[in-house]
């Protein structure tokens, strides 16, 4: 083992087969319940629950361990608006004619369109930005490695992490979005990968009745 290098033990709690096995329905069935919602309270949402679910998030595993993500966390009503007002000039492009017919056939039953009042409406936005590149202080450019695979990784521990705080989110990506790193005046190493609103669910909120790929949909098992 190098010294340049150095490991440290590694504890995990581990539990017996019963206590697994009821762990991992317990999970499955709570977030089962999890979904994309649009209709956001203006409920408060502090400061510290969104340092915790963003620091959640970047314990995901990374090339290299890289970390190559940015989260820009913003409560601003002003700047909202404007990435609000941005988003929504693309997207009415994306729903006027960028989307195929069989795309916007396949969103139907989402009630989707190009109003996205829930920018302005949620108490947090967070945009996660990748990094495919790193900026060293003395100007120099180092590598990152499966830059969107662990960017991706990251945006499903920090979905999960909302999840379990009691809040809800969707992931939003308006394409193209270039506009993300002007507003937020981001350098030129970084390019945004999602959007997510942060808050609570209001209470009139209402989501669309879908329904989940059974096991023997998604799963092939070897043994």
């Amino acid at each position: 083992m190098n010294e340049e290098h150095p490991f440290i033990d590694y504890k995990q709690q581990s539990f017996s087969e019963e206590e697994t096995i009821e762990r991992s329905k317990e999970f499955y069935t709570y977030m089962n319940r999890r979904r994309s919602v649009r209709d956001f309270s203006d409920k408060h949402v502090p400061k510290e629950v969104i340092d915790n679910i963003l620091l959640t998030a970047s314990t995901a595993p990374s090339g290299a361990h890289k970390q190559p993500w940015t989260f820009c966390a913003i409560s601003n009503a002003t700047l909202k608006s404007k990435i609000r007002e941005k988003a929504e000039i693309e997207e009415r492009k994306n729903y006027d004619g960028r989307m195929s017919d069989s795309w916007l056939k396949d969103l139907a039953h989402l009630g989707t369109d190009a109003v996205k009042e829930f920018i302005d409406f949620a108490p947090w936005i967070v945009v996660m930005f990748k990094k495919s590149y790193n900026i060293e202080e003395n100007g120099e450019k180092s590598n990152n490695y499966y830059v969107n695979e662990s960017v991706g990784i990251a945006a499903g521990f920090l979905i999960s992490a909302i999840h379990q705080a009691g809040l809800v989110t969707l992931t939003h990506t308006p394409s193209p979005m270039n506009f993300l790193a002007e507003v937020l005046e981001r350098p030129e190493n970084e390019k945004a990968f999602l959007l997510l609103p942060v808050g609570y669910a209001a209470e009139t909120c209402k989501v669309p009745d879908l329904k989940r790929k059974d096991l023997d949909e998604i799963a092939i098992y070897f043994e």
